[in-house]
């Protein structure tokens, strides 16, 4: 099948590869010419876990193509996926600026047989709105799909191959059927395609982030809790984790959510609440709770040195909001990278892979390690914001040794408090007793 994916962001390149993979004839398309040119040169713009292979392999192979020409690629092809990218306005409601100039472009070049299918993530009614305005600049019906994503950064290959559930919103049964023949090859181990109005197929999109949001803030807020009345928050999620009701999905404590996703589409459900006349509670308690968790490491690191950082060097070890990618968009580290800055700290950073993302942002305000461990050389302590599998079991003798004091400030709650007191680290990490070394 001929398909156009237009946007090659996480979602747009991951779903245009994992199309081609399939033995589908894909062209991905984007007005940065500069990305597109990074493309046809083998390499890829962001870091995904198995997406560079897979790109070179579909490539090679002739399925996957890159190009700037929206027109050319969107000539006699039979699907045309929306994923360009619909940020946050000032409002917290999302900029369909792009998508629009996109459906002006493509409109004129649409085959009368094409489905145009959003993949992008836009408030409820949109999909109703670009089939207006398709009908309105080609004369004709145009059937427009909604197809949210469901792809988790640094595992998205996985999601989109083996997913939990395909969602398919559209009006005709046609439709529908042309969506479930593209995806049965990744339905293989029978996960259900869902086929609903496209009004609630925008809705499931949002819902599903928001509510995730929503468990990491609860428990984020029961981890402060803890730290209060003595209790230990990785006690209590056990406690808690093992209700089938419950369960342990996203119950886990750290300094807040970051990414596109979460923070966008909260803000963005609630601006679309707003916009109905209902008030939301919850979703504005969703974004404050983490927005305040973003800063419970700055305040245990000004707590311990009194306020008196400006003589003091921090290594910072996770950058990118969370393992597996280099995506730093709203990342919690970059809150305590600014407040160390602001007070004067020396700061050394680290990061596997989203170090050039870090730099592109602070430039030489930062000593960037390229090694783990350079990061701790005479630092009077570590902070760490990502959980990365590399820095789960370090020499703490080799640790100690490198810092001028030894203090860590766990933000993931990545070591166990027990064995940091035997190694005579003074300890504090998210909703649990901290450890004082002597």
């Amino acid at each position: 099948m001929k398909i156009v994916v237009v946007g090659t962001g996480y979602v747009g390149l991951v779903t245009g590869t994992c199309l081609a993979e399939t033995g589908n004839d894909v062209t991905c398309v984007d007005c940065d010419g500069t990305k597109i040119d990074i493309l046809n040169r083998g390499q890829i713009p962001i870091y995904e876990p198995g997406l560079a292979e897979l790109v070179a392999r579909n490539a090679a192979g002739g399925r996957l193509q890159f190009t700037t020409d929206l027109a050319a690629a969107v000539k006699n092809s039979r699907l045309v996926f929306l994923a360009v990218g619909t940020p946050p306005a000032d409002d917290g409601s999302s900029d369909l600026s792009a998508l629009w100039s996109v459906v002006e472009q493509i409109a004129p070049h649409l085959h009368p047989s094409c489905i145009v299918i959003c993949k992008s993530t836009v408030p409820v009614g949109t999909n109703a709105k670009l089939a207006e305005r398709l009908k309105e600049l080609t004369g004709r019906d145009v059937d427009v799909a909604s197809n949210p994503e469901f792809l988790k950064e640094g595992m998205a290959i996985d999601d989109f191959m083996k997913p939990d559930r395909v969602v398919v919103g559209a009006r005709r049964p046609e439709v529908v059927e042309v969506l479930s023949d593209l995806y049965q090859a990744y339905l293989r181990t029978d996960k259900p395609l869902l086929a609903m109005s496209p009004e609630s197929a925008e809705m499931t999109k949002y819902v599903a982030n928001a509510l995730l949001s929503t468990k990491i803030s609860f428990i984020n807020e029961m981890a402060n809790l803890c730290e209060c009345a003595g209790a230990d928050i990785n006690e209590v999620r056990r406690g808690i984790g093992h209700d089938s009701r419950i369960g342990f999905a996203f119950l886990f404590p750290g300094v807040g959510y970051g990414g596109s996703c979460f923070p966008k589409d909260v803000r963005a459900l609630a601006a679309l609440a707003r916009a109905n006349g209902i008030e939301p509670s919850v979703l504005d308690a969703v974004h404050a709770v983490n927005e305040r968790q973003k800063s419970v490491l700055i305040e245990k690191i000004e707590r311990h040195f009194e306020g008196r950082l400006s003589d003091k060097s921090i290594a910072v070890w996770g950058l990118a909001f969370k393992p597996g990618t280099d995506d730093i968009r709203e990342a919690p580290a970059l809150r305590l990278l600014d407040r160390l800055l602001e007070v004067g700290a020396t700061v050394r950073v680290h990061d596997p892979e989203a170090m050039s993302n870090v730099q592109a942002v602070y430039g030489n305000r930062l000593i960037y390690c390229q090694k783990r461990d350079d990061a701790l050389l005479g630092a009077d302590a570590l902070a760490i914001c990502t959980e990365w599998k590399q820095f789960l079991h370090p020499d703490l003798d080799e640790v100690r040794r490198m810092m001028r004091q030894p203090v860590i400030f766990d933000g993931r709650n990545v070591y166990n408090p027990r064995r940091m007191r035997e190694a005579g680290f003074t300890y504090y990490s998210i909703g649990r007793p901290a450890v004082i070394g002597t």
